[in-house]
């Protein structure tokens, strides 16, 4: 009897552990999600706009809806979001098509899909007497950036082509520009070429616009504006994640029309620039707006390949090595 009834009661306890492992797993089963959302590694600058928009597609469900895990990578500068991307850090990152062909020609497979052509302007305060171009010669221009920086370059050769050579007619100033729009701002240069965000700022303050760089562009030959900068990822990535791109893509689409439209959108993003007056958020959107990529991916590569000639020869093998073209396969095509 006693051996018995000890059979039994294993036999019993056998059979409550086994229930209570297969309740287990049902319930780990039911409460699991049906599929974990795709997660996508993203560099990102908090000072950016790309902050901005990672922001509105949180707060406004973007991600969910497209079923994304975005996990934000935290960088200081573009030199630390180009070593995470090549390091693995990161899959995506921010920067110009430039950079991507010129990798491109030293062997890396990354590629490229716009995100913005917003780039800037030259901008003067009225009060030093400077309506046009012409009124710099002699004069000091402040320019984001350096000598190789491309909208300058750009702006040199359509100068050049006007018979003026700025680069020698006026005192060029290079450096970065935060610290230049606050030389503008104290009247220690007569003008600036800054980006489009600085050029904000100092519009918001009473600076004019003499000419804007994707004039520049046009006048150079491009049929469009042309993004200037794009999300920048390796192409053996993109192969295995089409979907996931798409879908990312759609989101961050509409992330910017809600910056650009929607007053509850905006108000995310004026939270991440306190110190900005009502009049340069005001021209912030404005701009924003403004260089949202609406164009064939086919007419942006092409505007591209042209402007890639003007530079080559401008800035010489210093700013595009040894190519003489916008490398293949520079541009992301989710079709191909």
């Amino acid at each position: 009897m006693v051996g018995f009834r000890g059979q039994s009661a294993r036999r019993m306890l056998s059979c409550c552990a086994a229930a209570l492992i297969i309740a287990a797993f049902l319930g780990g089963l039911i409460a699991a999600p049906a599929c974990a959302a795709d997660r996508l590694r993203i560099a990102v600058q908090k000072t950016g706009t790309l902050a901005w928009e990672m922001s509105v597609i949180r707060a406004q469900g973007l991600d969910k809806e497209a079923d994304l895990d975005l996990q934000i990578v935290d960088v200081a500068s573009l030199d630390a979001a180009i070593i995470a991307l090549r390091s693995g850090a990161a899959d995506m990152i921010v920067t110009d098509w430039l950079w991507v062909s010129r990798e491109r020609s030293l062997g890396a497979n990354f590629v490229f899909y716009p995100y913005s052509s917003a780039i800037g302007a030259v901008v003067a305060n009225p009060a030093k007497g400077v309506a046009r171009l012409h009124d710099l010669i002699g004069r000091k221009l402040a320019v984001a950036g350096g000598p190789l920086d491309k909208s300058w370059l750009l702006l040199q050769a359509w100068t050049r082509r006007a018979g003026l050579d700025l680069g020698r007619a006026a005192n060029i100033v290079y450096g970065a520009a935060p610290l230049l729009a606050e030389k503008a701002a104290q009247g220690e240069v007569d003008a600036a070429l800054e980006y489009w965000n600085f050029c904000a700022d100092l519009e918001a303050q009473g600076f004019t616009r003499l000419v804007e760089i994707a004039d520049v562009e046009r006048a150079l030959g491009a049929t469009g504006p042309v993004a200037a900068i794009g999300y920048v990822f390796d192409g053996s990535f993109a192969a295995a994640h089409r979907d996931m791109l798409q879908r990312f893509f759609a989101a961050t689409r509409g992330a910017k029309q809600l910056i650009a439209t929607s007053p509850d959108a905006w108000q995310i993003v004026a939270k991440q620039l306190p110190s900005k007056s009502a009049g340069a958020l005001a021209a912030y959107q404005k701009y924003y707006a403004r260089g949202i990529p609406d164009r064939p991916i086919a007419d942006e590569e092409a505007d591209a390949r042209w402007l890639f000639k003007v530079l080559a020869e401008i800035g010489g093998s210093e700013l595009v090595g040894s190519a003489v073209s916008l490398a293949p396969g520079t541009y992301y095509k989710s079709g191909s």
